[in-house]
């Protein structure tokens, strides 16, 4: 299936590669740098290429392209889902899925790979059995096999990849037993001039932290479960529970994972936390143009909206800015003419406004259309949808744990409009 993956920075640098099958030459990457430079941004790179002999699929993570090279049909999400667990398991192993990271683990990720496929089909793709098959780095370990000379590679086979229940290994221990979920949102909307909704939706995840001792069954329910569109669920979940009662029951995996994600599309459903008033103006046959604009917060059910950041990519014909903010800093970058100003917290007393000149070179035409203005925004404790934990309940086990839910609503593409 899979016959090689290549690691591409944002340079263009293919920093690591590893080949399954057969050894895949380099230049298979140029049809891939070609439809990155078609791309204006590294989010519109085509996730599937097509090449006379091979498919290029890929994913963007964390700055590193993973570009997986293919021979033969296979479904492309099958590909990408792969991959993406391919980020997370770095990002679980090093703290962070970095060039850095990976080029400073270089060993530990060649193991990795080579467990994750076998002769390019995965393998062992959940955290728990690839941690009992390789060990995740530490100083300690570290200097110990550089003393020895041994490897980070396990002994015995996990037991996980032998049970019914692979995504948790047996014998579990904990003096502290706790269950952590974080149900966090992304609100993609675009805002039309007049300030009504165009598009509105809310991508969901939650995102579990559990460590509890033995083998527990849980059930987590929720006040309104009715809302969630498209859900997608950890294997660990029982779906046949979930049609029938909108309950999530299941054995967890031991430590982070993603539980579930799911979409609100209804767009009754989604509330637009902040509202832009924006008066961006160019004159025909002048050399400036006005800028204004003010952002505020609208409905977010008493909460704080915090790191509020604006961009805005200027027409071609923008020379520079003169503005003034009442709040914050901006800059503004003359060759790439992006214009980001960073606000902030919200107070509602205070509602910050950045306003002033557009200076514009001369003689060249009035721009044909106004610039969006892109935003991102965060909402602690708060789940924009409205979805709300009822409670979790725990059998098989005679211990009280502690639970914890935490709520984020943060900003996905949410463009105004001007």
């Amino acid at each position: 299936m899979i016959h090689s993956l290549f690691l591409i920075n944002c340079s263009g640098d293919i920093f690591l590669e590893k080949h399954w099958k057969s050894v895949v030459s380099q230049s298979v990457c140029d049809y891939f740098f070609e439809a990155q430079e078609k791309a204006v941004d590294v989010e519109n790179v085509p996730p599937v290429i097509s090449t006379p002999h091979h498919y290029l699929i890929s994913i963007y993570r964390d700055k590193i392209f993973f570009v997986s090279v293919i021979q033969t049909e296979v479904p492309p999400l099958f590909v990408i889902e792969f991959l993406h667990r391919v980020a997370d398991t770095f990002q679980d192993y090093f703290g962070e899925c970095s060039e850095t990271s990976i080029k400073d683990n270089v060993v530990i990720v060649y193991e990795l790979l080579e467990e994750m496929l076998d002769n390019g089909f995965p393998l062992a793709t959940e955290s728990n059995i690839l941690k009992e098959l390789i060990k995740p780095p530490t100083i300690l370990r570290s200097v110990v096999n550089s003393i020895t000379g041994s490897s980070n590679v396990g002994d015995t086979l996990p037991t996980g990849q032998l049970s019914n229940i692979p995504w948790r290994r047996a014998g579990v221990k904990y003096t502290n037993n706790e269950a952590y979920f974080d149900v966090i949102e992304e609100i993609d909307a675009i805002i039309d001039k007049s300030g009504s909704t165009v598009f509105a939706e809310i991508q969901g995840v939650i995102d579990s932290c559990i460590k509890l001792s033995g083998m527990p069954d849980l059930s987590l329910s929720f006040m309104n479960p009715r809302l969630l569109d498209d859900v997608s669920f950890h294997p660990c979940i029982r779906f046949k529970r979930w049609e029938s009662e909108r309950v999530l029951s299941f054995i967890p995996p031991d430590g982070n994972f993603r539980l579930i994600s799911y979409r609100v599309s209804s767009q009754n459903l989604v509330a637009i936390p902040v509202y832009v008033k924006h008066m961006i103006s160019f004159k025909e046959n002048s050399s400036s143009g006005r800028f204004d604009v003010t952002i505020g917060p609208k409905q977010n059910m008493g909460k704080t909206v915090e790191g509020v950041v604006m961009t805005v990519h200027m027409p071609k014909a923008v020379l520079n800015m003169n503005l003034t903010s009442t709040q914050g800093n901006y800059t503004f970058d003359p060759v790439t003419k992006v214009l980001t100003w960073d606000i902030g917290k919200i107070t509602p007393q205070k509602l910050p406004n950045l306003k002033g000149i557009v200076n514009l070179q001369s003689g060249a035409p009035k721009p044909e259309e106004n610039p969006s203005l892109n935003i991102q925004f965060k909402i602690q404790q708060l789940a924009i949808s409205g979805l709300k934990v009822n409670r979790l309940d725990m059998y098989g086990e005679k211990y009280k744990p502690f639970k914890g839910v935490k709520y984020i609503t943060k900003a996905g593409k949410f463009q105004v409009r001007t």
